[in-house]
């Protein structure tokens, strides 16, 4: 693994700032992901803030977040204050052993857990201790690093990195090089009646920030080109039970592709239908959102070797379910 190389600035007004040489390993990474490795700790919002304000640089010129960096850019990072993990405390015990508990894999390269709902995949913005702080708190002094991310409110599969190999190779494989992409596949109630079969939805999504950071997502025509597919698998009450694979991995896409077909996914309480929602809690005693990472399936090694891992639906969904008879 090369390190990045890192100098300090020291033009004019340039107290702190640090100008990082991008590693061979982290080419094609994205500058959010880059920087959120370089300012531990650090929120993504704050990251998006000093990207937006032209405080990150990029060979001297000013970046979009979702740049793909190459080995040997330059990245100017100012100074930031961020508070250190000694500062925070240590994530509370029943989060220790809700995380510990969910671990469904593991062999020398990987872990997957089976992430509750309510838990972020990273701390910051309001959040002390999401996903990765707390595995890194259970296994202190093992390098670990997310290989994507689940929204706070979706449970199901995420995996972690033990391995810079591994993570390169997979999130190559997310880029679509390199290989087959993994297959994702979740378990999702939409509201109202879906018609029978697959019904594709292939429509561009575009990531807007509100006031405070918070992600909002819409279909919109300069967006990203983004592919859903939702199978039925069964009616109950009035809702629909599905299978939704993704071929792209938007934020968001599935929340948002539901509503854009006029079946927003249930309990979503950011794109959903809030006195739909309301109904079914009372029906079902739903209480969250209605999306489960199921399983996913993928090929390290050039397809040498093959993982496909399972996570079953979340207990809570599974009993909003048989209420729904």
């Amino acid at each position: 693994m090369t390190d990045a190389t890192t100098r300090m600035d020291t033009t004019a007004g340039g107290g702190g700032v640090r100008l990082v040489r991008v590693p061979g390993d982290r080419d094609g990474q994205r500058l959010d992901n880059f920087l959120l490795g370089q300012l531990k700790g650090a929120p993504r919002s704050l990251v998006y803030k000093l990207v937006r304000s032209g405080q990150v640089r990029v060979n001297g010129g000013r970046a979009r977040a979702d740049r793909r960096l190459e080995a040997g850019d330059e990245v100017r990072i100012p100074p930031v204050r961020i508070e250190e993990p000694a500062d925070r405390g240590v994530p509370p015990r029943g989060l220790l052993d809700a995380m510990a508990a969910s671990i469904v894999f593991e062999d020398a390269r990987l872990l997957a857990v089976d992430k509750p709902s309510g838990i972020a995949s990273h701390g910051g913005s309001g959040v002390g201790f999401g996903v990765i702080e707390t595995l890194r708190a259970l296994r202190p002094g093992q390098a670990l690093e997310l290989v994507h991310r689940l929204d706070r409110d979706t449970s199901g599969l995420m995996v972690v990195a033990k391995k810079r190999s591994a993570l390169s190779e997979l999130q190559a494989l997310m880029r679509g090089e390199g290989g087959p992409g993994p297959r994702k596949r979740y378990l999702a109630l939409l509201l109202g009646r879906m018609p029978d079969g697959v019904m594709s939805v292939d429509a561009p999504l575009h990531v807007g920030l509100r006031q405070g950071g918070e992600r909002h997502v819409q279909v919109d025509a300069g967006g990203k080109p983004s592919l859903s597919h939702f199978r039925l698998l069964e009616r109950r009450g009035g809702q629909s039970y599905c299978e939704v694979r993704i071929e792209t991995g938007r934020t968001h896409q599935i929340r948002v592709h539901a509503r854009h077909i006029g079946h927003p996914v249930a309990g979503d309480d950011k794109y959903g239908d809030p006195e739909a929602n309301r109904r079914l809690r009372d029906r079902s005693g739903l209480r969250r959102l209605f999306l489960h990472a199921a399983s996913l399936e993928f090929a390290l090694d050039a397809g040498r070797t093959p993982y496909v891992l399972n996570a079953p639906l979340a207990p809570e969904l599974a009993e909003a379910l048989d209420r729904l008879g």
